[in-house]
């Protein structure tokens, strides 16, 4: 898929999967995606943890009760590291948030989908309990988790804003 058409027809996918597997070199293209992200001062703050173990993915699943968590054959964890890059400062959500945007948009390239969970990941102690799981060291934050799989539904992407309600030329008007 042409780099566009992957930016096009990106979605958030929060449906059930299909039982098929994503094949190893998929996922370690999807990965390196991820890894390939800018990074604040090269500071690479970002890992990742690939989940395909049936046992570890219900373990997931029992901490986000989602469709999409259930039955995803792949769930990357995101984990990020505080580290001070430059006159104190960490980027280690900036560089998370290219990392994924880059992993949502190469496994649409390559015809799966996913979802982005930030928001249910860091809801309690939600990111304490998926470190637990996936024996996560204390100084790295699960930051989200993206499961990915073939959806059994396809998906669109949701309706966006005219170009002109979002871009600006020159000066905000």
């Amino acid at each position: 898929m042409e780099f566009f058409e992957a930016i096009e027809k990106r979605y958030s996918f929060r449906g059930e999967y299909k039982a098929q597997a994503v094949s190893e070199k998929d996922m370690r293209k999807i990965l390196d995606a991820g890894i390939r992200a800018p990074s604040g001062r090269n500071g690479q703050t970002t890992s990742f943890i690939a989940v395909t173990d049936k046992d570890l993915l219900k373990k997931i699943a029992g901490v986000i009760d989602k469709p999409c968590v259930k039955t995803a054959p792949l769930i990357i964890a995101v984990l990020t590291e505080k580290v001070e890059v430059f006159e104190g400062r960490s980027f280690e959500i900036e560089d998370y948030g290219a990392a994924v945007e880059n992993i949502l948009l190469a496994a649409t390239a390559l015809g799966y989908a996913s979802l982005w969970l930030d928001g249910y990941t860091g809801s309690g102690n939600n990111s304490r309990r998926l470190a637990e799981i996936l024996d996560v060291p204390s100084h790295l934050t699960v930051r989200t988790i993206l499961p990915v799989g073939v959806p059994a539904e396809e998906g669109k992407q949701r309706e966006r804003k005219a170009f002109e309600e979002r871009v600006y030329l020159e000066k905000y008007r």
